[in-house]
């Protein structure tokens, strides 16, 4: 194709000029032309649907690269501010929610106690009340809003929406968080009960985040996640990578040998979360005479400095990094990030010390690792961005833009 976009049939649609302004690869008219293989007339009436729709705008003009000079070429831009996303992080004990732009910057946020324990119903309606007031604190509309993202700490049918079996989330099991949520916005801000609701994995939605905000061009990325349970992420070439049926990752449930009498709350024995997660660690030190009842208890104690907790941390750190020799050899991605409650120094010490040292040298010799960049807004970035990149897909740009008439 020469390198040209073509889509099924031989031709570019509006969808495709949108990815290539979005992307950058093409950002003036002459260059859609030289991309696409489209005459300036048909680029014109493709680009005057996404003006018309209210999704690209005009930018200053670029350099003249004639040498007999001439106007500068007008650049196109993609307009973020027609529209926004509601993003939200559930974890086991708390959740983070905002309203987000299109390109990712946080317009209003909120963070507080939602016990997941509590299950679907009173979690997702809780959600739907903070989403009214964080429209209300950005000054936005309900109408304004073209998706929600929700983070989950468990295997998500990425095709459904529903979680799978998820060991710490009891109630939720096959059920439909995304029309709940979906009715909950509508009851309580007053959108749409159709708005597209995405769901997935925290540890997925983290690195995905990660990714594209930091290493954009690392094309094979792993993210794991420590809190109270222990979770990982894969974006491989753009892309969050999650197996067959959502279930990539899940890495707190492999077996590891010195924990066979470690019940894990899947119901069985032996699994590294039972032994090197933040809930683990509270447990310990809880034993010890520690006050800790989770991974959030055991960050606020590393913060402060907390001997006893930076220790079973470090160690907690070499169970992990034990495993995930196996995981790097497996992958071998560019960029392995830690993350999460345990995410500090002494955990990452202890996961280098086994790491390094179990793994083949040729599997960790072009290897960073590295600790979150996003921090506790990770999760929220990347279930953003997924709503977006849903949303703004080629084909689906189609779709929309015959629905809105232009």
């Amino acid at each position: 194709m020469n390198g040209r976009v073509l889509r099924a049939g031989g031709h570019a649609g509006a969808g495709d000029l949108l990815a290539l302004v979005r992307s950058g690869r093409a950002t003036t008219r002459g260059a859609l032309q030289q991309a696409t293989g489209l005459s300036r007339a048909t680029v014109g009436q493709r680009l005057d649907r996404l003006f018309r729709a209210g999704w690209l705008r005009e930018g200053a003009g670029g350099p003249v690269d004639s040498p007999l000079g001439g106007r500068p070429s007008i650049t196109l831009e993609f307009d973020d501010s027609h529209a926004v996303v509601l993003a939200a992080d559930l974890d086991t004990r708390h959740a983070r929610a905002a309203v987000l732009s299109l390109t990712g910057e946080i317009q209003a946020e909120h963070t507080g106690a939602l016990v997941i324990e509590d299950g679907p119903e009173a979690v997702l309606d809780e959600l739907g009340r903070w989403f009214a007031e964080l429209l209300q604190k950005a000054g936005q509309p309900a109408d304004a809003v073209c998706g929600i993202g929700l983070a989950v700490p468990g295997p998500v049918d990425s095709d459904t929406g529903r979680v799978v079996q998820p060991p710490i989330m009891p109630g939720w099991d096959g059920h439909d968080i995304r029309g709940r949520l979906a009715r909950a916005f509508a009851e309580h801000a007053g959108g749409g009960a159709d708005t597209v609701v995405l769901v997935d994995n925290d540890a997925n939605l983290m690195a995905y985040g990660e990714q594209r905000a930091g290493y954009p061009d690392c094309t094979a990325f792993a993210l794991v996640k420590v809190s109270t349970g222990i979770g990982a992420g894969v974006v491989v070439r753009g892309e969050i990578y999650r197996g067959i049926d959502g279930g990539a990752g899940d890495i707190g449930h492999i077996r590891v040998p010195e924990g066979a009498d470690a019940l894990c709350r899947c119901g069985a024995y032996g699994c590294l979360a039972a032994l090197a997660s933040g809930g683990a660690v509270a447990r310990k030190l809880a034993e010890a005479g520690v006050p800790a009842a989770s991974g959030s208890d055991v960050r606020d104690l590393l913060v402060s400095g907390h001997p006893e907790a930076m220790a079973l941390a470090r160690e907690a750190g070499r169970r992990v990094g034990d495993v995930l020799a196996t995981v790097v050899t497996l992958l071998n991605p560019g960029v392995l990030m830690i993350a999460g409650d345990l995410a500090g120094t002494p955990f990452l010490t202890g996961v280098r010390e086994l790491l390094y040292q179990r793994a083949l040298p040729r599997s960790t010799a072009h290897l960073d690792v590295v600790t979150s960049r996003l921090g506790e807004r990770a999760g929220l970035v990347g279930a953003g961005a997924l709503v977006v990149e849903h949303l703004y897909a080629p084909e689906r740009v189609e779709e929309r833009l015959a629905a809105l008439g232009v």
